[in-house]
């Protein structure tokens, strides 16, 4: 029983947490929910201590290693791959600022929505204060791996590939494995508070909604790149579809890139400059994850009473891109490299933070499923550009 649990995808774990987090509201004695709270800001907190650690130990060297043999065809891959995302980003927010107003009632919102009781509080917090704020963790990074990439500083990069190895360790050795129970204890503490109903609400709609924009964002990316390459888009995408499926049920674009590579062959891609574009956008081309984080954290917004104006969405978009390159491989790891950007630039608190991963994960395999069916679509514009 346990080992079959152990070896669940990610995404099960988390409907399982879910679901036993809100079933277990309805009975479980104040101490025990008031025990969950304490563990669950206790992670928190440990999450706030890392965030800043995470951003320096990904986008540092993921910058720096762009720089290894930068040339013309790295660059504008690099430039294709980041407009691909701005544009994923932004589709997602005017779609938002259109649909969800519609489908979304904020009278309902889980702020407002507290039916009986008062807010659950932990027994005790153990703080937990960053070594450096989330701002200053950005700009380091940046100088750091653009540093990187202009002088030979081997021994200094040498350092940061192995920083990152150990972030990484901390997020699939440690962070990972525990967001089903703190997910659990989110929603014990929903439950418990009365506010299950609004959020289960929230969570269908959104993710009914985020699927269709991704269908739009793939149906768009091959319409693009079938009028630049004088070709079919709806046979290049279903040629891509094999990928889209495999990816549905690895949850991870670096082990869908063999099938990724073949379909994008089939599509009349050149053989070499496919094993060139087709890895290197399952790194830097996230643009259904963009989509996502942008589409759950308006909805957040949204449901709160919260700003969720353009002049604050396009500068989280834009950073968002380009923090997009340092997600580590791992599924739910986009979300783990986004959240230092959702608490400075869009005000996310820890809750707010728990709900984010809880509503991501809960459809990670879409995103994932749109980033590397979009790549084939971008190794279509690289080869026309190529062979001119």
């Amino acid at each position: 029983m346990f080992d079959k649990l152990k070896n669940l995808p990610l995404l099960g774990k988390v409907l399982i947490a879910i679901a036993l987090g809100i079933g277990c509201s309805y009975f479980f004695p104040d101490f025990l929910n008031r025990s969950f709270v304490t563990l669950n800001g206790i992670f928190g907190n440990f999450l706030g201590f890392t965030i800043p650690l995470i951003i320096v130990g990904l986008v540092a060297p993921g910058i720096a290693e762009l720089g290894k043999g930068a040339g013309k065809l790295l660059a504008v891959t690099a430039a294709i791959a980041y407009g691909s995302t701005l544009f994923a980003g932004f589709f997602s927010y005017f779609t938002c600022d259109f649909t969800y107003p519609v489908f979304l009632d904020p009278t309902n919102s889980f702020s407002a929505g507290i039916a009986h009781g008062e807010k659950i509080l932990p027994y005790f917090s153990v703080e937990m204060p960053p070594l450096f704020s989330v701002t200053t963790a950005l700009v380091f990074a940046f100088v750091l791996g653009l540093g990187l990439c202009a002088i030979e500083g081997n021994r200094l990069k040498n350092g940061l590939i192995e920083f990152r190895d150990i972030i990484n360790k901390v997020i699939s050795g440690v962070i990972i494995p525990l967001l089903p129970i703190y997910i659990f204890g989110i929603f014990l503490q929903i439950g418990a508070e009365g506010q299950a109903g609004a959020i289960m609400k929230l969570f269908i709609k959104v993710i009914a909604i985020i699927f269709v924009m991704h269908v739009s964002l793939l149906f768009i990316q091959f319409v693009v790149a079938g009028s630049i390459v004088k070709k079919n888009p709806i046979k290049l995408l279903i040629t891509m579809l094999p990928a889209y499926v495999t990816a549905l049920g690895t949850q991870s674009s670096a082990a869908t890139i063999p099938v990724t590579l073949r379909q994008a062959i089939k599509n009349g891609v050149d053989e070499k400059l496919a094993g060139f574009v087709i890895p290197l956008c399952a790194t830097i081309h996230l643009a259904g994850s963009t989509l996502k984080i942008v589409a759950c954290a308006f909805a957040i917004l949204w449901m709160q009473g919260m700003p969720h104006g353009l002049d604050m969405f396009a500068g989280f978009i834009c950073m968002l891109g380009i923090t997009m390159v340092a997600a580590p491989g791992v599924p739910g790891g986009a979300i783990m490299a986004a959240l230092g950007l959702l608490a400075s630039m869009l005000g996310f608190n820890e809750d707010l933070q728990g709900l984010m991963i809880a509503l991501y994960i809960a459809m990670d395999t879409f995103g994932t499923a749109c980033n590397v069916t979009g790549d084939g679509a971008i190794a279509l514009v690289m080869d026309k550009i190529y062979r001119k």
